[in-house]
């Protein structure tokens, strides 16, 4: 059998003219090159030099070094694939996030991923935490950022950071007027608009509060709108409030335990892709600067772990 190596050789050999500067360049002595041209030319059962001086080559020694020339160059190109294709620096990484990561973290983070990684390539969907979930479970994205809530077979999770909740209502609504966190209390007057965020939330005062509500939405762009129109109030994560239209506001919340977890999601079971992984570790890596600009809780903060 031929093995790339000795074609690569003889290529050498071919453009030297000589075993020695061919010997100097591939790092062997002259007697394994030489050995390694007669175990070639007894496999094509001909002689590929006119000489011993190796200067000129035969007829069948042109053929080959010309068809050689594309194998070799096939076989590196083949090998960088594979090895790029190993590192995550190639592929394509199939993204789902919650709308407020996918607006404000992403875009600048999927950047110097692709900055980095030439031959990635990053098909993103926005959407709420449950189809976020679902689409993990189904094989349907690799990689999926979002709250952890219900229905996680099948589904691991790696907390990414934590978000304080902001009830959000009309600028002439009585809230905006109130100084300090709100307390529950002080929302049961007016109708709260239900969102996916919400439902992990466990506060008996804010279950209670939830069971009054009469409207729900999933889409923010809709929750929003709903809220311009006087349809009620809501509660947002801190991220989703940081491009608030100029006629609404952001109000904090007394309860502690109103926040947003965050988690990186994938599939149980199965290896993660390269290009999944290197997105993983630049997702890790990104994490500080990121708390930093978005004022979020990362690592052991909130009692998580990393």
């Amino acid at each position: 059998m031929i093995r790339i190596d000795s074609l690569r050789a003889f290529i050498v050999v071919a453009e030297t003219g000589t075993l020695r500067e061919a010997a100097d360049q591939l790092n062997r002595t002259q007697s394994a090159l030489s050995m390694t041209l007669k175990q070639l030319e007894a496999e094509l059962g001909g002689s590929l030099f006119e000489t011993d001086r190796k200067r000129d080559l035969t007829d069948l020694g042109h053929y080959v070094r010309q068809v050689a020339l594309d194998i070799v160059r096939d076989h590196d190109h083949g090998i960088d694939l594979i090895k790029r294709y190993a590192k995550g620096k190639s592929g394509r990484l199939r993204l789902v996030s919650v709308p407020s990561v996918a607006a404000l973290i992403l875009p600048d983070l999927l950047q110097t991923f692709l900055d980095t990684q030439k031959d990635a390539e990053i098909d993103l969907v926005d959407t709420d935490s449950a189809a976020v979930r679902k689409a993990i479970a189904s094989g349907r994205a690799d990689l999926g950022i979002a709250s952890p809530g219900a229905g996680l077979d099948g589904i691991e999770t790696e907390f990414l950071f934590s978000d304080e909740l902001y009830a959000v209502c009309r600028k002439d609504c009585t809230l905006a007027q109130c100084r300090g966190p709100l307390e529950w209390g002080q929302l049961q007057d007016f109708p709260l608009i239900m969102n996916e965020t919400l439902f992990q939330l466990e506060s008996i005062e804010f279950r209670r509060l939830a069971s009054h509500s009469r409207l729900s939405a999933r889409n923010i762009l809709s929750l929003l709108a709903m809220v311009r129109a006087g349809a009620g109030i809501t509660i947002l994560p801190g991220l989703a409030t940081v491009s608030l239209d100029p006629e609404l506001v952001a109000l904090p919340l007394a309860d502690p335990a109103c926040l947003r977890n965050v988690c990186l999601l994938s599939r149980s079971g199965r290896a993660p892709s390269p290009i999944a992984q290197a997105m993983r570790l630049h997702l890790r890596n990104s994490l500080p600067l990121l708390a930093g600009r978005y004022g979020f809780i990362t690592g052991q903060e909130n009692g998580n772990p990393v």
